[in-house]
């Protein structure tokens, strides 16, 4: 039997201490075939391998989220459950970006968490009215990559090394690997995402000006710090 660690970022002993990242240690039998090949691929300069399940760059992953995008905007058409949220550090690779707003004119409901540079204008009418973009600085320095489509309610969700960038998508080898598992599932989108989304303490939110509004708990809403939350739900675990 074999077993691989595949992780959103940040081997580096240094960084590690820094940032804070997804890991996932899997024996699924195809993920490991497919980190075996990206190995090979690395070693032996050969041609890109090819994979079942993970998306590498600067291969097949730029092309295959664009895929992703469009699947959605398709599901929007036809009447279906269409949302994408993506968590990263950095949105700055132009065909992405179009193609969010593509999804937002089509009726795709867009969130997006990005910690630093968003190169996306959001809530723009007729451009980009459906996408919201908010960045989380706490007290933990998140580096996670997190890519999720409801695809028609089938919910296809993604951990990846790589930030929406040139960079990441061209000039790396980054892999972004499906997350299978429904439990681990459901933890990454309650936890991890839709949590972000409902913080009303440390989230700034980006307006069609270009400036950041500090987010603000509105009417009877609860007060609710998303980083403190996973704290506590540790803490409950222990």
């Amino acid at each position: 039997m074999r077993y691989v660690h595949l992780g959103t970022g940040n081997y580096h002993a240094g960084n590690a201490r820094m940032y804070t990242d997804y890991g996932l240690m899997t024996t699924h039998p195809d993920i490991c075939e497919d980190v075996h090949r990206v190995f090979q691929e690395l070693t032996g300069m050969g041609r890109s391998a090819k994979l079942k399940n993970l998306l590498h760059a600067p291969f097949t992953l730029h092309s295959e989220l664009l895929k992703l995008i469009e699947q959605e905007i398709g599901f929007a058409q036809a009447g279906k459950a269409a949302r994408i949220i993506i968590k990263v550090n950095a949105l700055t690779e132009p065909q992405l970006i179009r193609a969010l707003y593509r999804a937002s004119q089509a009726g795709v409901q867009v969130d997006l968490i990005i910690r630093s540079i968003c190169c996306l204008i959001p809530k723009v009418k007729g451009m980009s009215e459906r996408i919201h973009v908010r960045s989380i600085v706490g007290r933990f320095l998140e580096h996670t990559r997190v890519y999720y489509f409801e695809h028609g309610s089938a919910k296809k969700l993604y951990c990846a090394s790589a930030d929406w960038m040139g960079r990441n998508l061209f000039s790396r080898v980054e892999t972004c690997f499906p997350i299978l598992d429904e439990k681990i599932k459901q933890r990454i989108v309650e936890d991890g995402l839709l949590s972000y989304l409902h913080d009303n303490q440390n989230a700034w939110e980006l307006q069609a000006n270009g400036e950041w509004q500090k987010a603000a708990v509105v009417g009877q809403a609860a007060v609710h710090n998303a980083q403190m939350y996973l704290v506590e739900q540790k803490q409950l675990n222990v």
